[in-house]
């Protein structure tokens, strides 16, 4: 489950964050969970310490989920021995599946939760009391031996708190001075236990300390390690309803399958069905595994997948997908992907993946993160000197409070949270819409989209033709001419036959067999059909064959150009050397293309069509959709070209497309979206991959990458605000003017806060709804 050999677009590549065309599939992907790791500033270390790993070429750590997924050739007990090298504990996921991965970290997560609980209670039963005691009687001073018993026996009890409630912050404050560096638990460590050493000297040495300063702190000390005890456990608490997504797509998996072996049906866990089994599955059953259709008709609802509330029919040689739920009919499949391979399996470690990268300004918090923590100690440093220098009597005690402040006010949990959080959510939010992020970078940069190129066919288009119109002559009838152009391109691959086929099959016209077939290049087909000799295909052909295309005064030309004009394809159909009808084929515009492309105009992006068709059929449909830029008759890699084009005058290109022959393309652009409708090759190419057909996953894309990126800016906002402010007014800067040093208590306070404000606001963007359509 958490090691596994895939096509990672990290791998054997100079841009870890846009995948290449094509990537070999021998990198192993590495998921770890991380202990220890108490702030922003330990990403970059782990992170560090993996990539200086022999065989590692990436590794990325999410500091919401507390896991680093790594990919490379090292294998996983070096990875695990370099991150305790690093001062911090990690391990392999044991579990065999999504559900148990899941569960695994659910359960974990609440012990964590649970002890830090118990932690929060331990503490806070010492220190509420004081706290009160202080409040209410001002007197926290060791002037009598009786006072001086007491509070020893306080300071003792403290001592207790310090080792049964924040016994995690001195052990990981240790690993990080053994490491060299230091974090979150470093700034805690020094200043709750700087404030209990003062205490316990001005017990044990009170004439050591001016009588105006022989003040104890056992209540700060008692009350910051439960504070910042229960900010962690709301955290975790909070972190776990960003992981919903995830839980939605793992719980659309079928739990067994009812498989059929030997004429005998069986119920079998659904990690025992083997490829080419054949599935039963009845009305209200989910999909089990992924298949084609042998037997049976149905609509299945694939809206948990694609976003399409429109249930969709079923017949034989048609595919289901697993996690899609069966409606109506009881159909038998065959199975031909099973377990990790299936599309649903995919889009779960496709989801998890993105959940974990970072987007560039992600990376940028990382970085201020490893400087912040020695920038503070020095800053608690300093403001000690200050206040032992220039400070009122007693100066020891002005220095005390201003230094221990500074330290736990100014940790950076907020900032490390800022970023994951809000990614985490939003790719959550993103898939629920049916739209694939595969990386940070790519929702970070889909905000910013200046212009948009779309493919016409398969993607502003159905991609599969359909006979629009057929236009007979005076004594024909259009059955009669529809059964004879069956006839004739029975058997035939050309899109255009295939479209005519279809035609017949749907009105259940009988076909008759063709002789003396005869295909004539760029022209059209010749055939004889009972005993008539016809004749199929454009207008040079019925030049060729003397065919009058004036019939009665009725002019079929100036027909077939007004069907032209409309993005058809007009072919004529003669019977016996004499036109007998038009038949007009179009690759017709999907219902909601023009309102999709609407949208992204009214969002001010420049929307322009590629196509390999001819100038008057993409003008024809480019007006229909209204756009108005559109280049005809290219090939594939102009397609590539034309992105180039864009960026060189500055444009932050999106690519949208669904072929092959748009891989390149999608390669290139700042952002490639494939329709998840189309070839494996495009969406390996891509970026983003939109399940459903519909061009409105691209708007809906972009509005969650902006809802995202704006709610990303908002955390970093209120955490860099929150730190830059904060120091400041800890060190003491208020003092002077207003007569105000804040209380160690209220810093961790504060430090709790910013965290849960952080974790809070992320999760506000489940709340986030794309525009109606």
């Amino acid at each position: 489950m958490s090691e596994s050999t895939v096509t990672d677009s990290h791998c054997h590549s100079e841009h870890p964050e846009k995948p290449s065309v094509a990537q070999p599939v021998s990198c192993v992907v590495t998921e770890l969970i991380i202990d220890g790791a108490g702030c922003a500033s330990c990403v970059g270390k782990i992170e560090g310490a993996l990539k200086a790993v022999s065989g590692v070429q990436h590794a990325e750590m999410n500091f919401a989920q507390r896991t680093v997924s790594v990919s490379g050739t090292a294998p996983s007990d070096v990875l695990v021995q370099a991150i305790e090298r690093a001062g911090y504990n990690a391990k392999v996921s044991s579990a065999e599946t999504d559900t148990d991965e899941l569960d695994e970290k659910e359960q974990a997560d609440l012990a964590y939760y649970k002890k830090l609980m118990r932690e929060t209670w331990i503490a806070l039963a010492l220190g509420a009391p004081l706290m009160a005691y202080a409040l209410i009687t001002g007197e926290m001073s060791v002037n009598t031996t009786t006072e001086r018993i007491v509070w020893l026996i306080i300071g003792i009890l403290t001592l207790g708190v310090l080792l049964a409630s924040g016994r995690h912050f001195f052990v990981g404050a240790w690993k990080s001075f053994l490491n060299h560096s230091a974090n979150m638990d470093t700034l805690i460590a020094l200043g709750t236990g700087t404030a209990w050493l003062y205490s316990m000297v001005v017990v044990f040495f009170p004439e050591a300390v001016p009588a105006q300063a022989r003040h104890v702190y056992f209540e700060a000390t008692a009350i910051i390690i439960g504070l910042i005890d229960l900010g962690l456990a709301l955290e975790i608490k909070a972190r776990g309803r960003t992981s919903e997504a995830i839980k939605r797509l793992i719980g659309l998996q079928a739990k067994t399958a009812r498989v059929i072996r030997d004429d005998k049906e069986m119920d079998l866990p659904i990690e025992h069905v083997l490829l080419d089994d054949l599935v039963r599955v009845r009305p209200g059953e989910k999909i089990p595994v992924d298949g084609e259709v042998v037997e049976g008709h149905t609509a299945i609802d694939e809206s948990m997948l694609t976003g399409e509330p429109m249930p969709v029919e079923k017949a034989k040689g048609d595919e289901v997908v697993a996690g899609t739920l069966n409606k109506t009919g009881s159909i038998v499949f065959r199975a031909t992907r099973v377990g990790k391979d299936t599309a649903l399996a995919q889009i779960i470690n496709m989801v998890k993946r993105a959940q974990n990268s970072k987007p560039p300004i992600g990376r940028l918090a990382d970085v201020i993160s490893a400087f912040f923590v020695p920038v503070v100690m020095i800053t608690a440093v300093i403001s000690a000197l200050a206040w032992l220098n220039f400070g009122p009597t007693p100066a020891i005690a002005f220095a005390i409070v201003s230094a221990t402040t500074v330290l736990i006010i100014a940790c950076p949990c907020a900032l490390g949270l800022a970023t994951p959080m809000s990614v985490m959510v939003g790719v959550g939010k993103a898939a629920e819409a049916g739209v694939l992020i595969r990386n940070g970078e790519a929702l970070q940069t889909a905000s910013k989209i200046t212009a948009m190129i779309l493919d016409k066919t398969g993607t502003i288009t159905l991609g599969s033709p359909k006979v629009t119109d057929v236009v007979v002559v005076s004594g024909r009838t259009e059955l009669e001419v529809l059964q004879l152009a069956a006839s004739v391109e029975a058997g035939s691959e050309h899109p255009l036959a295939l479209a005519i086929m279809e035609t017949a099959q749907e009105k259940a016209i009988e076909l008759s067999k063709a002789s003396s077939f005869n295909a004539i290049t760029a022209r059209g087909v010749e055939a004889e059909v009972d005993g008539r000799r016809v004749l199929f295909g454009n207008e040079k052909l019925m030049h060729e064959r003397d065919v009058t295309l004036n019939v009665a005064g009725d002019d079929f030309v100036q027909k077939a150009q007004s069907l032209a004009a409309d993005a058809k394809t007009p072919m004529y159909f003669a019977i016996d050397g004499k036109l007998a009808g038009i038949i007009a084929v179009a690759d017709p515009i999907k219902e909601d293309s023009i309102s999709a492309i609407q949208r992204l105009q009214k969002n001010g992006i420049r929307v322009i069509m590629l196509t390999g068709d001819n100038r008057d059929t993409a003008k024809a449909v480019a007006k229909k959709v209204g756009i108005s830029e559109f280049v005809a008759e290219v090939l594939p890699e102009d397609k590539a070209k034309k992105v180039q084009e864009l960026q060189m005058a500055g444009e932050v290109v999106g690519m949208t497309g669904d072929g092959i022959n748009d891989a390149p393309a999608l390669a290139l652009a700042n952002v490639g979206f494939a329709i998840g409708t189309g070839t494996d090759v495009a969406i390996e190419s891509a970026d983003i991959t939109l399940m459903r057909g519909s061009l409105h996953g691209l708007a809906d894309a972009i509005a969650v990458s902006k809802a995202t990126l704006r709610n990303i800016k908002q955390n970093l906002f209120g955490a860099f605000v929150y730190n830059v402010a904060g120091v400041p007014v800890a060190a003491g800067i208020l003092y002077p003017v207003l007569g105000i040093l804040m209380n160690p208590v209220i810093a961790g306070a504060a430090m709790a806060f910013s965290s849960l404000t952080v974790v809070s606001n992320a999760n506000r963007l489940r709340l986030f709804k794309a525009q109606e359509h």
